[in-house]
Order: C-alpha cells, then sequence, then structure tokens
C-alpha cells in the first residue's frame, strides 16, 4: 500500500487528494483535483481552505476487506477528508457479458453497499471512477475484448473508432451507477491515453482533411460523457485533464466538451512550500499524532519513531520491514553474487541449464532471506494484515 499528498493551489478552489493504492502493479502519486462547490463536513474542516478533501481508493490489485474499510473511513473522517474517490478496475462484480473483467476477489454487491453505507456513516461522499479511454489493460487484457484495443500489440487503450467499444465502456458506466444511485459525480478517467492516433483506424481517420489526435480525443470524451448525461443527468462526469492540456482553448471551446465534464488536475508534482502556504498549526498537529497514534509528526528519515496505533499501523510495519530491510538484501543476492549472476541468471533459468551445485551454494543465503520475511516480522504484523486482505492476495503481493 503507498500513500502520497499534495496540497494543490489556490486558483478556482483547487483541492488536495491522497492517493491509497492497493494495486500489486501499479504505483500512483497522488493526484490534484478541480472541484470547487463542495459543503464543509468533517472534523478538521476548519484547518484547511478547501471544501472537498478526497481520498483516492485505487483498489486493484490487493483490495482490503470491507472489515478493514470500516475501521479506516472513520481516521480518514477525523484526518479532515470528506470524500473518496473509488477506483475499482477489477474489483467491481461486473455482471453479465462483463463478468470475465472480475478479479478473484473483487467486491461483491452487497459489499459494495456496504462500503457505500460506511462511507456515508463517515461523511465520505463516493465518486466512483471507471477508466474508458486510457488504462484498460484490466478490460482489453482478455482475448474476447482484445479486437477493441487502438494498437493490437498493447492493452491500455480503447479503440475510439469502434461503436462496439463505445458500448462496452457504456456498459461498465452503468453497471457501477447502478450500485452507486444518487451519485452526484462520476469521474471518466481517460489519463495516459497512450498510442492514441496510431491504431490502423486512427491513421486512416487523421489522414482525412482537419482530422487531430486531439479533435479524436475530445470526440471520444465527448461521445463517453453524453453516455453519462443521457442516463443519468443529475451527475456530472469528471475527467482526469493532461489529455486535454495542449489543445488550443478554441479547440476545446469549439468541442463542447467544456460543458459537458469538470476538469480534474492530474498531476504528479507535491508542493510542499509551507513558508510560502502555511504549515501545520501546533493545534493540527497534535491532533494528527492523537489520530495516528504517534509521539511527533517530525521525521528526519522514511519513517516515523513508533509504530503508531491508526488501522494498518502493523501492515505499514510489515511493508517497512520488506521495503527497507529486505529489498537491499535481495538486489545483492540476485545482482552481485557471483554464483546468481554467473550461472543462475535467467538465461540459464530459462533455458534449464542451472546446475545443482550452483544452487547449493545459493540456497543458505536465500534460505536466511525468506527465514527474515516469513519468520521474523514485526510482531503481529502477518495476522493484522491477513485481517485486512485476502491471504492469496498478500502472497501475490
Amino acid at each position: 500500500m503507498e500513500a502520497q499528498s499534495e496540497r494543490a493551489g489556490a486558483k478556482r478552489g483547487l483541492c488536495p487528494c491522497i492517493t491509497l493504492n492497493f494495486s500489486t502493479r501499479k504505483k500512483c502519486p497522488g493526484k490534484r483535483f478541480l472541484l470547487y462547490d463542495f459543503i464543509k463536513n468533517s472534523e478538521m474542516s476548519d484547518s484547511s481552505p478547501f471544501k472537498m478533501r478526497l481520498v483516492h481508493l485505487d483498489l486493484k490489485g490487493a483490495p482490503p476487506k470491507v472489515s478493514y474499510l470500516s475501521e479506516v473511513f472513520p481516521l480518514f473522517h477525523a484526518l479532515g477528508a470528506n470524500g473518496l474517490l473509488l477506483e475499482y478496475e477489477d474489483m467491481f462484480p461486473y455482471e453479465g457479458r462483463l463478468r470475465l473483467l472480475r478479479a478473484k476477489h473483487a467486491y461483491s454487491p452487497p459489499e459494495i453497499k456496504e462500503i457505500l453505507h460506511l462511507a456515508t456513516l463517515n461523511k465520505l461522499e463516493v465518486i466512483p471512477l471507471v477508466q474508458t479511454f486510457g488504462h484498460m489493460e484490466f478490460v482489453l487484457k482478455h482475448e474476447a475484448l482484445a479486437h477493441l484495443r487502438e494498437v493490437a500489440l498493447f492493452p491500455n487503450t480503447l479503440n475510439p473508432h469502434e461503436a462496439e467499444a463505445l458500448a462496452l465502456v457504456g456498459a461498465m458506466v452503468s453497471q457501477v451507477m447502478e450500485l452507486h444511485p444518487g451519485a452526484r459525480w462520476f469521474h471518466v478517467g481517460c489519463d495516459e491515453v497512450y498510442y492514441l492516433g496510431e491504431g490502423e483506424a486512427s491513421r486512416r481517420w487523421l489522414q482525412q482533411e482537419r482530422n487531430t489526435k486531439a479533435r479524436l480525443c475530445l470526440s471520444h470524451i465527448k461521445a463517453v460523457a453524453c453516455h453519462v448525461l443521457a442516463r443519468h443527468p443529475a451527475t456530472r462526469p469528471l475527467v482526469w485533464d493532461d489529455m486535454l492540456r495542449a489543445i488550443p482553448e478554441d479547440q476545446l471551446s469549439a468541442s463542447g466538451v467544456p460543458q459537458l465534464v469538470e476538469p480534474v488536475l492530474w498531476d504528479y508534482g507535491a508542493d510542499l512550500d509551507v513558508h510560502g502556504k502555511g504549515g501545520f498549526t501546533e493545534d493540527v498537529k497534535a491532533k494528527v499524532e492523537n489520530f495516528l497514534g504517534i509521539s511527533n509528526l517530525e521525521v528526519t528519515d522514511f519513517t516515523s519513531e513508533g509504530p503508531g496505533s491508526f488501522p494498518g499501523s502493523d501492515i505499514l510495519a510489515l511493508v517497512t520491514h520488506v521495503s527497507l530491510h529486505l529489498r537491499s538484501s535481495v538486489d545483492t543476492l540476485l545482482e552481485r553474487d557471483r554464483y546468481v549472476s554467473g550461472w543462475f541468471s535467467p538465461y540459464h533459468r530459462r533455458r534449464k541449464l542451472v546446475h545443482p551445485v550452483v544452487a547449493q551454494h545459493i540456497q543458505p543465503q536465500a534460505l536466511r532471506l525468506v527465514a527474515q520475511l516469513w519468520w521474523c516480522p514485526p510482531r503481529g504484523c502477518t495476522s493484522s494484515a491477513a485481517s485486512g486482505f485476502e491471504p492469496d492476495e498478500l502472497s501475490r503481493s
């Protein structure tokens, strides 16, 4: 699990977002949200000038159990959050012809309803997110849907020329909205649409007069937004802005997209200018230390002193144990040990050329590392992790 936070600027009432990434496949820093008409409703709202403070839950890969979320949501609220951006990907319980998109440990419909109930109890407004253009790997990796790729070799981007492609994302949006009735906002993603314009259909289309990649991008975003609004007129579509930034303002206006969607600032750069924008007051600092169960927010190293008492602190201790204390040892074994690099390389393993004598030289150090990881973790960490995540998801991680 990874967490990063950032503070957005004051223009148009930007609000900050914290991203919690449960994926075993993708690391994703915090992103900035361009929203400006929400209402303050959290315990620490007096400490922030922003009306909406969102926690982005990136759930793919290893989703936490609902019982764990029931412990974390009160902490989010206590720390000042009043909204959740839920990015399910393959953890949503798609049905019918979309059932193949579901991962083994996808949430069930009753679990989704319980998550929404817990969010309401903790005054956290839920905004569902469904990727509808880029980041479509969890959809386009399936052989039955591979023909909808923009470029045949890569499963990340949808082909915007295929009528079936729009029908597919429309069905995904409809199923998610069915379990999120009354949602005021729906995020359609559309960030990092790699290889757009490089498919055969796109190349033919771009050869026609006045057609551009920008127009191609805008036409798909408009089609998706119109689908959302036609079926859910009270729901406002949100879209990441990175694909829109380089498009001239007159083209944006002519496309009609600005009238249909609310842009969300997509940015990897954290703004931590505490001298220019102000830091924590002593009152806020004391509250945060109390909520997290740590003695001091001031840190000079990667980790803070003391284990903390917040939900998931034991899991964090296990992740820190692996990341800080074992990764360098494993890297040393794989990259510097002469037996591994010389006679146990990927080349040798693929071709099954490893001599048993080489394995005997490697085995003692490898077993010591395994013992450090599984037999000597921080006290209680493995049981805490199992209480928050499915066991085989932990082993895959």
